[in-house]
């Protein structure tokens, strides 16, 4: 072989050596990463990289560990559930970063208060879990809740925001109720939600009646959405009425549901339902345009003007089109915004108060009218309040119904009356029973009333009958009466709907 050939082989052999070096050199390099890696992968699968909590796969070896001792020993463990309230409002309000220095926070605390052989967990965003440790029963596990509730009345200080925490609890026991951790997991969180739905920083032991209940509520939840499909729900009528004059001004639209089954099923039953599983927006989109259509059909049929009030929800306030839903349903009924009302609570509305002013400042603008629907029961801010462009507060019927017994109520009342009538706003009475709450109400200067003295809340028919009865007696409101509003908003005078 001559010379260059030869060099050219050599050079040849030597890069394909270096190749193959540079691949098995690659291949080590990998395993080698990989094997570092695998201990760091499960460290984390194993602790909750935040708050450096085991998560549920340590959790459960954890669990496993407890119920087989507690077999072999026959004694008693708990398994305890924490939901922390409010935290998405946290995040929303103050910021996620604030939200993960609050868990940090509340974790270390948690964990400053467990007793020995307690092993504290995090579940998920906003859920812990505590394994009591192996032969402890029902009074431990009560006296560890007890004291978290204790060590939570001290807010956490964060970013120079003071905020006050409280948990949700439930508690399962080895072996009473369940004889594996998935199952007493899930029974622990049942009865954390029981404790929820009845008062948010309490807690609850499970029981089977709990289990009960939650099957029934998963079958009304399925009713529910088979009774939105299949046009089940309906909407009734329930008039307000002028306390000088005693004439119909307007109506309530409230939401009723005759089940084929079931009957009639009572709202406080199912629009919690609907608010938990978001099914409250496609109903109360329903409810805002049944509502119009209806006005609509009264008004052809030759009815005297008249106004529908209708509920939002918190969530259907908060949706960001609510305006372009609320102008859709006025345009395909063909209906002047003066003849809708819009009623919402104060917590849905102080949740985001700047937000809120500007929703509400442009449906004022159109002409819709805003109420302020159980005044008195929620969070109020008068320092808001003559900000926003209302037309009414309505007086919760809880201060209604002892207003001829209970003093106290009776100077909620007369406060609410004067803090309106200052503000220049309407007010509206609901749950007026009888003639004596009605006088009573008169002599405190009320504006209008709703409630079964006039009329429980009926089917349309039977509201055209009634508007006819009621207005035989007395001229109807004219559509100028009928569509002015005290919004300082809306520039509207009867002169100009002339």
């Amino acid at each position: 072989m001559e010379g260059p050939y030869v060099l050219l082989a050599v050079l040849s052999l030597i890069a394909i050596g270096a190749v193959a070096t540079a691949v098995w050199l690659a291949l080590r390099l990998r395993r080698a990463q990989a094997t570092h890696a695998e201990p760091a992968t499960g460290s984390r699968q194993r602790h909750d990289t935040l708050t450096g909590l085991p998560t549920r796969v340590a959790i459960v070896a954890s669990a496993e560990q407890a119920i087989a001792e507690a077999q072999s020993a026959g004694v008693p463990f708990s398994v305890t559930v924490l939901n922390v309230n409010r935290l998405k409002s946290i995040n929303d309000a103050l910021g996620h970063e604030v939200g993960d220095a609050l868990l940090r926070l509340l974790s270390q605390r948690l964990r400053a208060i467990l007793a020995r052989g307690d092993v504290l967990g995090r579940l998920a965003g906003d859920e812990f879990v505590i394994l009591g440790r192996v032969g402890t029963g029902t009074i431990p596990a009560e006296v560890t809740v007890e004291t978290i509730f204790a060590a939570l009345r001290e807010p956490f200080s964060i970013e120079g925001h003071d905020i006050e925490v409280t948990v949700c609890a439930g508690i399962a026991m080895f072996p009473e109720h369940g004889a594996t951790f998935d199952v007493l997991l899930r029974r622990a969180e049942t009865a954390m939600r029981a404790g929820r739905s009845v008062a948010r920083g309490s807690f609850r032991f499970y029981s089977e009646e709990m289990s009960k209940s939650e099957e029934e509520r998963l079958a009304l939840e399925a009713d529910l959405r088979h009774a939105i499909r299949d046009g089940q729900l309906e909407l009734h009528y329930q008039p307000k009425v002028d306390i000088a004059s005693g004439r119909v001004r307007s109506a309530e639209a409230l939401l009723r549901w005759q089940h084929p089954q079931r009957g009639f099923v009572p709202p406080n039953l199912f629009i919690p339902i609907a608010e938990e599983t978001g099914l409250i927006l496609s109903i109360g989109e329903w409810v805002l345009r049944q509502a119009c259509l209806q006005m609509r059909t009264w008004l052809d049929s030759g009815m005297p003007p008249l106004r529908v009030s209708v509920n939002l929800s918190a969530k259907q306030f908060r949706h960001g089109d609510l305006t372009a839903v609320v102008c859709s349903a006025l345009e395909d009924a063909q209906l002047q915004p003066g003849y809708l009302e819009l009623e919402l609570t104060e917590s849905s509305i102080m949740h985001d108060a700047e937000a809120s002013a500007a929703v509400l400042q442009l449906l004022s603008t159109m002409g819709v009218h805003i109420s302020i629907d159980d005044f008195g029961t929620g969070y109020s801010s008068l320092s808001y309040l003559w900000r926003l462009p209302l037309d009414k507060l309505k007086i919760d019927r809880s201060f209604v119904r002892e207003l001829l017994s209970n003093p106290d109520d009776v100077a909620i009342v007369k406060a609410i009356i004067s803090l309106a009538h200052s503000l220049r706003l309407g007010v509206v009475a609901e749950g007026v029973e009888t003639l004596e709450q009605l006088e009573h109400l008169r002599e405190l200067g009320c504006d209008q009333y709703q409630g079964f003295y006039c009329s429980p809340a009926v089917p349309p028919d039977a509201f055209v009958a009634l508007i006819k009865r009621l207005r035989a007696e007395r001229p109807a409101l004219t559509e100028a009466d009928m569509l002015r509003t005290q919004s300082r908003l809306y520039a509207y005078t009867p002169e100009s709907a002339a």
